[in-house]
């Protein structure tokens, strides 16, 4: 079945840096285009950003775009997101997920952002 296993949240101060893996199996990866979503305390899922097949093309929401990075390893299986200067409001749970709504994710990583 599809797997969509997270990792590399943590808590980090204001400005600074995380990257995000997620590892997947279960389907065949480099088929499918793959979205990074996340839930910030007491709000709905929001995506943040999607990547082509190939990793060629890339989409961001406006409150990330600059400062966040996708990428994709198919050999691998394994989707990134390189968050840079980060801001308290980028606090939430990420997921990656084979889909923009976020219905076909993963069970997520805490990402806290202390301003």
């Amino acid at each position: 079945q599809v797997q969509l296993v997270e990792s590399g949240g943590g808590l980090v101060q204001a400005g600074g840096s995380l990257r995000l893996s997620c590892a997947a199996s279960g389907f065949t990866f480099g088929s499918y285009w793959m979205y990074w979503v996340r839930q910030a305390p007491g709000k709905g899922l929001e995506w943040v950003s999607s990547i082509n097949t190939s990793g060629g093309r890339t989409g961001y929401a406006d409150s990330v775009k600059g400062r966040f990075t996708i990428s994709r390893d198919n050999a691998e299986s394994t989707l990134y997101l390189q968050m840079t200067s980060l801001k308290s409001e980028d606090t939430a749970v990420y997921y990656c997920s084979r889909d923009a709504s976020g219905k076909t994710r993963g069970q997520g990583t805490q990402v806290t952002v202390s301003s």
